[in-house]
């Protein structure tokens, strides 16, 4: 890096005195911490993150220098896990995403789909169609099948989380999604093609290792 482009001495300074203070909010908010759940601590610990990575990078473009410790980014995935070490129970909650590419295919197969059930009339637009689909196939056959249906596949992802006890019979249905809290992640897999374009912008592997 050029003298030009450096980061001046204050810069460093002021972004060092940004992560003293978020050091002092994220202490208060967890020392507030109402559960769990709290968004106040998660977002005092991106906070954190985000000021201590400013200050590594500062630092070590002005200075040369790095920091002794490590805090993971607010864009690096998950905070640290919080749940209980020994959990009763998980939940896996999946979320899938689609690109209706072609309505008409996507009709034709709800059709079909209830011209097998001769007591229902076919579906009348593409949100019915994509009703009496969902109800008809599994989301995990959907998903192998996807471009049957007329339908592009975009991001998914899988979150496996930990519950301290197995939910009572449809406790959790009014609001299924509610208490997804990242600090219980156990394990999650993402699908994007944002990782495809990541690979290609490092370019061809130069190495004689195994694929």
């Amino acid at each position: 890096m050029s003298d030009a482009a450096q980061p001046t001495a204050a810069e460093v300074r002021a972004a060092a005195e940004a992560v003293k203070t978020a050091l002092d909010r994220h202490l208060a908010a967890v020392e507030r911490r109402t559960g769990d759940d709290d968004t106040a601590v998660y977002e005092a610990f991106n906070a954190l993150a985000a000021a201590a990575e400013t200050y590594d990078e500062l630092l070590y473009d002005r200075y040369d220098e790095v920091t002794p410790f490590e805090i993971p980014g607010a864009d690096d995935g998950l905070p640290p896990y919080a749940g209980p070490d020994e959990p009763q129970a998980l939940s896996v909650l999946i979320r899938r995403d689609y690109a209706v590419a072609e309505p008409r295919r996507l009709a034709a197969q709800a059709r079909r789909v209830a011209d097998l059930d001769h007591d229902e009339e076919g579906p009348r637009g593409t949100a019915a169609a994509i009703g009496v689909l969902f109800g008809e196939y599994e989301p995990d056959e959907i998903a192998s099948r996807h471009k049957e249906f007329g339908l592009e596949e975009g991001d998914s992802t899988v979150w496996v989380t930990a519950a301290g006890e197995f939910p009572e019979p449809g406790e959790w249905l009014a609001a299924p999604f509610e208490q997804a809290d990242p600090e219980r992640i156990v394990c999650r897999f993402d699908i994007s093609s944002v990782f495809d374009d990541e690979d290609d912008d490092e370019g061809p592997d130069d190495g004689d290792g195994d694929d």
